[in-house]
């Protein structure tokens, strides 16, 4: 019986490191060489919540954010967001339809909206431990306009890549 009991002990103290996302940029899903890239440049532009992104994709910026509950998102967050966080979102113009990445330097949740309504990731990845990126989402974009938001960030700023895939 104590042993059953150790051995139970033994794996709740494991189950949240098996949930933990992996570390290492090699540990990805897919190569992420262009947008870690991107995010690392040591000369981003600097662009306040709300604005409309400067280029098309491929392109990096440092989004200024709010604090979330002053963000003036769109749409509300698909995620519920935790006090304390914060949030904010650029306009992409119109964009020639295609599978974009978009890929954010710390923890956040990504929202993508296209004609009022937000749009499902294709693909989603994320690992701790590599400098510069942190989380990575796969998104199918008509040709048109879009809306990036960014929600349960820490910090008041976060980097930002938006890149066409090359799948």
């Amino acid at each position: 019986m104590r042993q059953r009991l150790a051995v139970a002990i033994l794996m709740l103290g494991l189950a949240p490191a098996c949930a933990a996302e992996p570390a290492g940029c090699e540990h990805f899903k897919w190569p992420v060489t262009r947008e870690r890239a991107l995010l690392t440049t040591s000369d981003l532009p600097n662009l306040k919540s709300g604005v409309d992104a400067p280029t098309l994709p491929p392109f990096a910026a440092t989004l200024s954010l709010h604090p979330a509950a002053d963000a003036g998102l769109p749409k509300p967050s698909e995620r519920t967001q935790k006090p304390g966080t914060f949030a904010g979102y650029l306009r992409l113009g119109q964009i020639p339809g295609g599978i974009y990445t978009v890929s954010v330097s710390d923890s956040a949740w990504i929202d993508i909206l296209q004609g009022g309504n937000y749009l499902k990731p294709t693909e989603v990845s994320g690992v701790t431990g590599c400098n510069g990126i942190r989380r990575t989402m796969k998104f199918n974009l008509a040709a048109g306009a879009a809306t990036v938001q960014i929600s349960g960030v820490a910090a008041d700023a976060i980097r930002l890549a938006v890149v066409p895939s090359s799948d």
